[in-house]
């Protein structure tokens, strides 16, 4: 192997390509692999930030769950115990006005029973003045007419 001008042209070329890749070259492309360092690295750490918020949410999601159903059941309670309550409510207002129904029923019959007390004494009275009539027409004598009238009192 020889040594000689072609060598030493090749290996200044070669050494001028080293420094000019060193000096335009290689500070884009180094400073271009940190770049895409730095974006992957922000792009991890996005991804745990997103993963420690979607557990933030997933946790907040099933508080607000769970806080739903205790509101709902509080409701569903709250309202069955209006239902019973209403219930009762309406159990009373119809006992109440049975109540009511039955003391108006009452005073009706013991109304109609005066008036047919009082219709019967009529009749009663109209049978005993012609009993009365009856027995002057037979012209009884005055002993016999007082006994049969104090006899009428009395059945009266």
């Amino acid at each position: 192997m020889e040594i000689n001008a072609t060598l030493f042209g090749q290996l200044i070329t070669f050494a001028i390509l080293v420094w000019f890749t060193m000096r335009y070259i290689w500070p884009p492309i180094t400073k271009g692999l940190h770049l895409r360092a730095q974006k992957i690295a922000e792009g991890l750490a996005a991804t745990d930030r997103a993963k420690t918020e979607l557990e933030h949410a997933t946790h907040k999601a099933l508080s607000l769950i769970n806080e739903a159903k205790r509101d709902a059941a509080h409701i569903m309670e709250t309202a069955h115990k209006r239902s019973v309550q209403t219930i009762e409510e309406a159990k009373q207002a119809a006992h109440d006005e049975g109540q009511r129904l039955i003391e108006r029923a009452k005073s009706e019959i013991e109304r109609e029973v005066h008036l047919a007390k009082d219709v019967m004494r009529q009749q009663l009275v109209a049978l005993s003045v012609k009993g009365a009539e009856i027995i002057i027409r037979k012209q009884l004598k005055e002993t016999d007419q007082a006994a049969l009238l104090d006899e009428l009192v009395n059945e009266i």
